[in-house]
């Protein structure tokens, strides 16, 4: 059993940035690759970025390349979304996920979920 839980979520100005995480815990934590999805308003959850165990393989999506880094702690099993030059866009609510692999799955098939955390960016 592995419980993630998000946190850095708040509201921002446009052009603001802020830091999320997702800590990952409970007896069957391991070396699981992650990523992270958003859910924004109007629309289906879709993927934002996403990292193997050793962080040699990551990916994101083209709507955030460049503005988005996503890293890890595997000491503390902690997982990172840094968010620059955030946009009204971007607003909703972020998921961290994770996969009992180590390896990026195909698909960006994860089955682990943590409960969200809000992202409000105002213009």
């Amino acid at each position: 059993q592995v419980q993630l839980v998000e946190s850095g979520g708040g509201s921002v100005l446009a052009g603001g940035s802020l830091r999320l995480s997702c800590a990952a815990s409970g007896p069957e934590v391991g070396d699981h690759a992650m990523a992270w999805f958003r859910r924004v308003p109007g629309k289906e959850r879709e993927f934002v970025a996403e990292i193997d165990y050793r962080g040699g393989h990551i990916s994101y999506a083209d709507s955030v390349r460049g503005r988005f880094t996503i890293s890890r702690d595997n000491v503390k099993h902690i997982l990172f979304l840094q968010i620059k030059d955030l946009k009204p866009e971007d607003s909703g609510i972020y998921y961290c996920a994770a996969t009992w692999a180590a390896y990026l799955p195909a698909g960006r098939h994860y089955e682990l979920w943590g409960q969200g955390t809000q992202v409000t960016v105002s213009s």
